[in-house]
């Protein structure tokens, strides 16, 4: 997908507020038993066709109106992911305006999840 300048500028600017990792690294906390919360915050149509093993789902559109409810513990370990990493970094940025500490975003998000092999739950899966 071709994004536009003022898209890109924002998602820069939201990226240097964030600590993206990428798969390699989520596979290491996995590997070290790291207790943490996998967050898928593409649409709600994009998670019913398959979605990362394991994830929750808190759409980037509602995100910041319900993480409170979901997460209510502010110091826990959210891993966000989108379709490429660009609204996961957007929606990490803004949690942790709300108090969230340990917010990582994925980079490269779901196709990068898919191209390392890593496991996914729906449609998809089959």
């Amino acid at each position: 997908m071709k994004h536009t300048p003022g898209f890109l500028a924002i998602v820069e600017e939201a990226r240097a507020k964030v600590i993206e990792i990428s798969t390699d690294e989520y596979q290491d906390m996995l590997s070290a038993g790291t207790k943490h919360v996998l967050v898928d915050v593409r649409e709600e149509s994009e998670f019913a066709a398959g979605h990362a093993a394991g994830a929750v789902h808190l759409g980037k559109g509602i995100i910041e109106r319900d993480i409170e409810t979901k997460q209510p513990d502010t110091g826990s370990l959210l891993v966000l992911y989108c379709g490429g990493g660009y609204r996961s970094a957007l929606a990490a940025e803004a949690i942790q305006r709300m108090g969230y500490t340990k917010v990582r975003s994925l980079a490269g998000g779901w196709r990068a999840w898919q191209e390392a092999g890593l496991p996914i739950e729906g449609p998809e899966s089959k």
